[in-house]
């Protein structure tokens, strides 16, 4: 089980920017897909974006363009650069470990609030 930890997030205005990294245990981390999920009150998980280890990317149309996965294969580290917040990206927003959500590792999850 890789244990992953989070930071970043927090109370932004609309338009705003904020960063969250997620730090993980495994020195493995390069072979591992990473992603960032989201929760919204009374709705499901779902996928934000995702990187494989040669860095290929994958995000929910919601936040093409405006937000940004990367990661740092020597810090094992995976980050989410947010721009252009809306107020519906407001969310706990959690880093996971793994090819497929149904599996893997989570993160204790990160809340954001766009909201003026």
């Amino acid at each position: 089980q890789v244990q992953l930890e989070e930071s970043g997030g927090g109370l932004v205005q609309p338009g705003g920017s904020l960063r969250f990294s997620c730090a993980a245990s495994t020195n493995l981390f390069s072979f591992y897909v990473m992603g960032w999920y989201r929760q919204a009150p009374e709705k499901q998980r779902e996928l934000v974006a995702t990187i494989s280890g040669s860095g290929r990317t994958n995000y929910a149309d919601s936040v093409k363009g405006r937000f940004t996965i990367s990661r740092d294969n020597a810090k094992k580290t995976v980050y989410l650069q947010m721009n252009s917040l809306k107020p519906e990206d407001t969310a706990v927003y959690y880093c996971h470990a793994g090819a497929d959500s149904r599996l893997g590792s989570w993160g204790q999850g990160t809340q954001v609030t766009v909201s003026s």
